[in-house]
């Protein structure tokens, strides 16, 4: 009898138990279910795309989505945004395109010496890392020179990182970015009848016209 009543009272005491620890479990599995669905359900509300932030670039393989980032260089990306609906880079050449490095536009002389009649930028360097896709403003010496040229990281550069103003990334259509003609390594990245933008345009406009 005296068995039988240890045997009971383990008994439950080990069903208590069990029963409290999946409680605890199922407590534990959902709150870490909640939580990583709001993490993802926040991630997925902050990743949404502005289209007045997105460019448009038809290249002769492709087009080319690029997120620009007016949060980190605000007047740079307005610059781009304003020359863009100008029509400026629509036509205009990679006039220097080296392999592994990267791939630069922007001078309608096609020369790498030209520009836009808009004054110069005051440099906006920031955290943004050159990796590959990255758009990065185009400079001469000064580090207040950027204008209207422009180039598309095509492998990580960090020996680039605050010393030029990266103001968006190609989010679509890199495959395209890889294919642009190279230069000869020997001239700098100079290209002989070079690829060109066909045009390029700013999302939110493309979508008020449908």
């Amino acid at each position: 009898m005296l068995k039988f009543c240890a045997r009971r009272v383990i008994s439950q005491i080990i069903n208590y138990n069990f029963g409290f620890i999946m409680k605890k479990f199922i407590s534990t599995f959902c709150g870490i279910a909640f939580t990583f669905s709001s993490i993802q359900a926040e991630a997925t509300s902050e990743g949404k795309l502005d289209p007045e932030n997105i460019i448009v670039m038809e290249l002769k393989d492709g087009t080319v989505e690029i997120e620009l980032f007016p949060n980190k260089a605000p007047e740079h990306v307005k610059r781009i945004k304003e020359l863009t609906r100008e029509g400026f880079y629509n036509g205009v050449v990679f006039h220097r395109v080296i392999k592994n490095f990267m791939a630069q536009t922007g001078d309608p002389t096609g020369t790498g010496m030209g520009g836009s009649p808009k004054p110069d930028l005051k440099a906006e360097f920031n955290d943004i890392h050159h990796a590959r896709g990255i758009v990065s403003m185009a400079r001469s010496m000064n580090p207040n020179s950027a204008n209207s040229q422009f180039f598309i990281v095509l492998a990580t550069a960090s020996h680039l990182d605050k010393q030029y103003t990266a103001f968006g990334k190609v989010i679509s259509g890199m495959e395209f970015v890889d294919k642009i003609k190279k230069g000869s390594e020997d001239d700098n990245g100079q290209v002989t009848n070079p690829d060109k933008i066909i045009s390029m345009k700013i999302l939110a406009d493309i979508e008020k016209k449908k």
